[in-house]
């Protein structure tokens, strides 16, 4: 087994959002399907990630340089917490039913901890962290008609844990191909693991859905599968060539806004959340932009 570098550091940004009581879980009132698909999402995050960390936790060993796994956990930490606050909120403001969803969610990632192998798993995660990168983009890119008018306090939030999800897109690829290697089982986790994840995010979403009295709405209907459409649109491509041979995270190119999100953070004041201004027309990064030069 050869053990590969890990090159650069990860910065981890403990960022101080926060979430009122009575914040409302339908994140913008002019798309309610859209509010709850991003909560269903949100839902998986404190099952999902800690799944990652342990996963790459183990295949530390592999790793020429475990630095980057440190700092990949530590940003995940930080994530799977701020979405643990957020979800309790969202319960607690009518969605109370949630709490079965995300007991049946910790038991099918529990199951693929104990019962599946390190290969697996690593494949899982490389897999379905490549597919972020395509989430990534498409939020960035599409921002203003999918976040114009929400809750600038969860679209800020959102798009923070997006930009470090570029910054450390490397890191479960590299510890697969350290602590494994091999084409097929890699290429395969791009799909498993999406799909699991996506799976669940829509349980979550259309319980929400069900509970809001919409489910059976045709209407409301469409809008949902308009939605997904337009997602699954956005990112199988970069899923299919994440899934050929050859790949490597590394050659997927950032958007000019991750980039200025992650300078304009360095340059501001950590003990104060960025906040996206929604009303905007671009809704530009959330930093003056002679603090970020």
């Amino acid at each position: 087994m050869t053990a590969v570098p890990i090159e650069g550091d990860i910065v981890v940004r403990r960022v101080p959002f926060e979430f009122p009581d009575d914040l409302d879980p339908v994140r913008n009132p002019g798309h309610h399907e859209w509010s709850h698909m991003l909560n269903g999402a949100s839902l998986t995050m404190p099952y999902l990630e800690p799944f990652l960390i342990a996963t790459l936790r183990e295949a530390a060993k592999d790793i020429e340089d475990p630095e980057a796994v440190k700092g990949f956990c530590a940003q995940e930490g930080q994530h799977y917490r701020t979405h643990r606050r957020y979800n309790e909120v969202i319960k607690a403001n009518g969605y109370a039913g949630l709490v079965e969803v995300e007991e049946a969610m910790k038991a099918s990632w529990d199951r693929i901890r104990t019962r599946r192998s390190l290969t697996y798993r690593l494949a899982y995660s490389a897999g379905f962290e490549s597919m972020t990168l395509g989430v990534t983009n498409w939020l960035v890119t599409d921002r203003c008609r999918l976040f114009a008018g929400s809750d600038t306090r969860v679209a800020s939030f959102t798009l923070w844990h997006m930009v470090e999800e570029v910054g450390h897109k490397r890191v479960a690829f590299d510890a697969y191909q350290a602590a494994c290697g091999g084409y097929w089982q890699r290429a395969l986790g791009v799909f498993t693991g999406s799909w699991h994840v996506f799976w669940w995010s829509r349980k979550g979403c259309v319980a929400m859905l069900k509970a809001d009295g919409k489910w059976r709405n045709a209407r409301s209907r469409l809008k949902l599968w308009g939605r997904t459409g337009s997602f699954f649109t956005a990112i199988l491509p970069g899923m299919l060539r994440s899934a050929m041979p050859g790949h490597d995270p590394r050659h997927e190119q950032d958007r000019p806004w991750v980039r200025e999100w992650i300078a304009g953070f360095a340059a501001a004041d950590p003990s104060v959340a960025p906040m996206l201004d929604t009303s905007h027309p671009d809704i530009p990064v959330p930093f003056p932009h002679e603090r970020a030069a």
